[in-house]
């Protein structure tokens, strides 16, 4: 099983996908972290990476989930390439990148979106700032609402998320083989406790600041 992770800066990714794994671990589940390389990569390096740079890191994101799951009966992937193409597209007006990673997206099992509930916390390393999140937030909602990749969005502090990270997961999430596109199924969809409508919390958001420039930063039609 593969849980890909996605969120604008400061949205606990990175926590999450530790709570993740030492959750599966305490039920005797081998769980692999695959961190974020764009981070790895701004820190060895000391500065952004320039647009040739940008399919490479993507690339390996993604090659070091394989490895993992070659390993491990679950893998956690704290950031994919969906994270790499939006941050692209939006330094550089550079969307070339989408196709490769929504077809690596589409291999994950789950996606987990991070809200914007969390307070924003500077790292020093290679975050913008608070004003950043809403429209990166906003981006990765358009792109997989277009492309029809399934997601749920993971609210709450503390232990609370991560419970509500495994409430958004479905009861057989950690059988092998439970993707429901491979199974031949209708993908689960999660439904707000409150409503009992699967669109409120999309329209929630509907009203976020939505990215300008020339369209390179929109996502594929």
């Amino acid at each position: 099983m593969k849980i890909a992770l996605l969120g604008a800066e400061s949205t606990g990714k990175t926590q999450l996908s530790h709570d993740l794994a030492a959750h599966y671990a305490s039920q005797g589940r081998k769980a692999a972290i695959v961190s974020e390389v764009l981070r790895e990569w701004c820190a060895r390096e000391e500065r952004t990476p320039r647009p040739h740079e940008q399919l490479a890191i993507a690339q390996e994101q993604e090659r070091r989930v394989v490895e993992a799951a070659a390993r491990a009966e679950i893998v956690i992937a704290d950031t994919t390439a969906i994270m790499v193409a939006i941050y692209s597209a939006m330094l550089f007006e550079d969307g070339s990148l989408y196709q490769f990673a929504l077809q690596q997206q589409r291999r994950y099992d789950h996606t987990l979106l991070t809200g914007l509930d969390l307070p924003w916390v500077a790292d020093g390393l290679q975050r913008d700032g608070p004003h950043v999140r809403e429209p990166v937030d906003t981006l990765v909602r358009q792109i997989l609402m277009k492309a029809g990749v399934p997601f749920r969005v993971v609210y709450g502090q503390g232990l609370e998320r991560l419970a509500n990270a495994l409430a958004a997961l479905p009861p057989e999430a950690g059988a092998a083989g439970s993707n429901p596109a491979r199974l031949g199924r209708t993908p689960w969809q999660w439904t707000c406790d409150k409503c009992g409508d699967a669109d409120c919390e999309h329209r929630l958001f509907s009203k976020l600041v939505q990215p300008g420039g020339n369209g390179a930063t929109e996502p594929p039609k």
